[in-house]
C-alpha cells in the first residue's frame, strides 16, 4: 500500500482527504505543522509516494516542507494545495520543486487524476495493476484478460480500478458511489450500481454466476480477490 504524507492543518480538510485517499488504496498520514510533516516525510523508512502540502501552515511553511521533501528524498512528488492561485505562488512552488499544485476549493476527482499521475511518473515500473488474470495498463488505459484486450466503458474502468487497488479487501457501496460519481454531480442509484458490477462480472469471470474477482460480501459490499 503506498503511502501519502497530508501537511495541511485544517483538520476538515485532513478528515475529507484522509477519507478519499483511504477509498483508493491509499495509506495517509498527516501533521499540521512544518516540523511534523518533515519528520514524517524524511525520517528513516518513511517510503512516502507522494506529498500534499498545504502552502500556509499555521505553524511553518509549506515551501519548507516541500524544500526538505526534496532535498531527502527529491523523487518523491510534492503536490501543493493553496487558497491562493495567483501566478506568485505557483510560479514559486514549481520553482522550489514542486510537481504540480491545485487551488482550493479543488474537485476531489481531479485532485485524485492529479495525484494518481505524479505517482505513475514518480515510479513507473507500478503502471499496471493486476486482478487475478486480469491486467490494467494505466499509461494506456487498458484491460486485457488473459492477454487479450477487453473493452470497457469509462465507469466500467473506473469501477475495475477500484476494486484492483483495493484487492483483499471489502469496497462498501459508498465507495463504489463515489468512484462512479459523474462529473455533473447526478446521484448514481442503488439498482444502477448493482448493474454495473454485473457488466463488469460478464466481462472479466470466468463464469459470472460464480465470481472469483468480485465476490460478494453480504451487508458490507464486494471483496476484489487476487
Amino acid at each position: 500500500m503506498l503511502r501519502i504524507l497530508l501537511a495541511e492543518d485544517d483538520p476538515l480538510i485532513v478528515e475529507g482527504l484522509s477519507e478519499l485517499l483511504a477509498g483508493e488504496g491509499y495509506e495517509v498520514v498527516s501533521s499540521p505543522t512544518q516540523a511534523g510533516a518533515v519528520e514524517l516525510a524524511c525520517a528513516p523508512g518513511a517510503d512516502v509516494a507522494l506529498a500534499l502540502v498545504d502552502l500556509t501552515l499555521a505553524e511553518g511553511s509549506g515551501y519548507a516542507v516541500c524544500a526538505a521533501i526534496k532535498h531527502a528524498t527529491p523523487e518523491v512528488p510534492v503536490i501543493f494545495l493553496t487558497a491562493a492561485d495567483d501566478e506568485l505562488s505557483t510560479v514559486t512552488g514549481l520553482t522550489m520543486g514542486a510537481d504540480d499544485y491545485v487551488a482550493k476549493p479543488f474537485r476531489p476527482r481531479e485532485l485524485l487524476a492529479r495525484v494518481h499521475a505524479a505517482i505513475r511518473r514518480a515510479r513507473p515500473e507500478r503502471s499496471t495493476l493486476r486482478l487475478g488474470p486480469v491486467s490494467i495498463d494505466l499509461d494506456r488505459a487498458r484491460v486485457t484478460r488473459h492477454g487479450e484486450e477487453v473493452a470497457l466503458s469509462a465507469l466500467e474502468y473506473r469501477l475495475l480500478l477500484l476494486f484492483a487497488k483495493n484487492a483483499g479487501r471489502v469496497v462498501t457501496r459508498d465507495m463504489i458511489r463515489d468512484a462512479l460519481w459523474d462529473d455533473a454531480g447526478a446521484y448514481v442509484e442503488e439498482n444502477t450500481l448493482s448493474v454495473y458490477i454485473k457488466r463488469l462480472r460478464d466481462k472479466l469471470e470466468d463464469d459470472p454466476t460464480e465470481p472469483r474477482l468480485i465476490v460478494t460480501v453480504r451487508g458490507l459490499g464486494y471483496r476484489a480477490g487476487t
